[in-house]
């Protein structure tokens, strides 16, 4: 995974006319994107990679697009005979990976470029812009000149070739070592070949320790034959069709699985938590998708817990409608809603809120039970609830 970075750029327009050899009057013509790179001069392997992965059309439409450009000599950067590999006829889908990893769709001029941290390409994975000693980046990538205007976008020039990943889910999560059991368990469930294909798909990839964390024995009973199809529904639960990235997961607030069941994301004051898991990384790029690692094994139908931030949001909720039932003279229902709100927090609290929050909850629960009057239940509820708000807070109840 890449890291995410903010940036500031100073590249003149006016270096860039430079470097392209672009005269004040060809500027002005506004040519195409593939008309205005040919006209450079200083761009024919891009030119010739083009037409051999049938782009040129596509570049010559209307668009707009933004193209991070390499030069003839970020080309020949590449290690020896990668260019002319990429260029054979059975290498085109390669190809067709590379050059639309360079684009993105849009038109993205400097002064936007710098609000971004990535962006996602025509390729379907994002590429990282960053800064570092006050030059621009494109993954590995140095923009030496920016905001070359073109009819149906801008183009941007680096000095090197950027490559997307070209691992798959599978070999991606194998290279990273720390998904030995998760790797197991998707072989032993026959979902290799699946994972490995086009998709793309979105991973919630639980760790070997996130596997270790469940109850002794669960692994191997899931391993054997006569388990399959268990198995088979946790994995698919792990997984989303599309490649979704971790912004917008977390915008969006609920994924279908292949499972056909529902995630449920959720963002924090210390991260984002997908049900009861949590994500410790996000936006790894594969070949045909994107995983994201989660801290704990996802169970299909197991309700998710309720953490810090949505019991808050719970208790708030509940004493505002308690409050307005109650002051209306409808006692039982305030005590009711009060009840409900208490019994789930109880039920699907999570492990990691203080026990403080358990015991406030839990006490209140059980002095109700011993008193027929709501109006003394709906105090006794309020109280617990109250309490259990301020230890959430870090607060000592009074």
């Amino acid at each position: 995974m890449r890291p995410t970075r903010r940036i500031t750029t100073s590249v003149a327009l006016a270096a860039s006319l430079a470097v392209l050899a672009i005269t004040p009057a060809q500027s002005a013509e506004k040519k195409d994107i593939v008309d205005t790179a040919v006209a450079a001069g200083s761009f024919k392997t891009l030119a010739a990679a083009l037409q051999a992965a049938d782009l040129v059309n596509a570049l010559k439409g209307k668009g707009p697009f933004t193209v991070f450009a390499p030069t003839d000599e970020a080309f020949g950067k590449l290690p020896k005979g990668t260019v002319e590999n990429l260029l054979k006829p059975e290498n085109k889908q390669a190809l067709v990976g590379v050059l639309t990893y360079h684009v993105v769709s849009g038109q993205v001029a400097a002064r936007d470029v710098v609000k971004l941290s990535n962006t996602a390409t025509l390729n379907g994975q994002r590429v990282d812009i960053q800064v570092q000693s006050g030059k621009v980046k494109v993954d590995n990538a140095n923009v030496t000149a920016t905001d070359i205007m073109c009819s149906n976008g801008v183009i941007h020039v680096i000095d090197q070739v950027i490559l997307p990943s070209s691992d798959s889910i599978p070999a991606t999560a194998a290279k990273a070592k720390s998904f030995t059991t998760l790797l197991a368990a998707v072989k032993a469930a026959g979902l290799a070949d699946v994972l490995s294909g086009k998709g793309p798909f979105t991973v919630f990839a639980p760790t070997d320790d996130a596997f270790a964390r469940l109850p002794d024995g669960t692994v191997s009973s899931l391993l054997k034959p006569e388990n399959r199809e268990k198995l088979v529904a946790i994995l698919k639960y792990h997984v989303v069709a599309g490649r979704v990235f971790s912004d917008a997961a977390v915008s969006v607030g609920k994924a279908k699985t292949l499972q056909g069941g529902q995630l449920m994301i959720r963002s924090t004051k210390t991260g984002a938590t997908i049900n009861d898991a949590r994500l410790v990384k996000v936006d790894i790029d594969a070949s045909n998708g994107v995983i994201h690692v989660i801290d704990r094994v996802l169970i299909p139908g197991k309700k998710p817990k309720v953490e810090a931030a949505e019991a808050k949001r719970m208790i708030e909720q509940a004493i505002s409608q308690g409050v307005d039932y109650y002051n209306r003279g409808h006692h039982a229902t305030c005590t009711q809603v009060y009840e409900q709100t208490a019994r789930k927090l109880v039920e699907h609290g999570s492990d990691r809120m203080p026990p403080l929050v358990m015991s406030s909850l839990k006490s209140a629960l059980a002095t109700s039970k011993h008193s027929q009057c709501m109006s003394t239940n709906a105090w006794t509820l309020r109280r617990g609830l109250d309490m259990a708000y301020h230890h959430l807070n870090g607060s000592a109840c009074r």
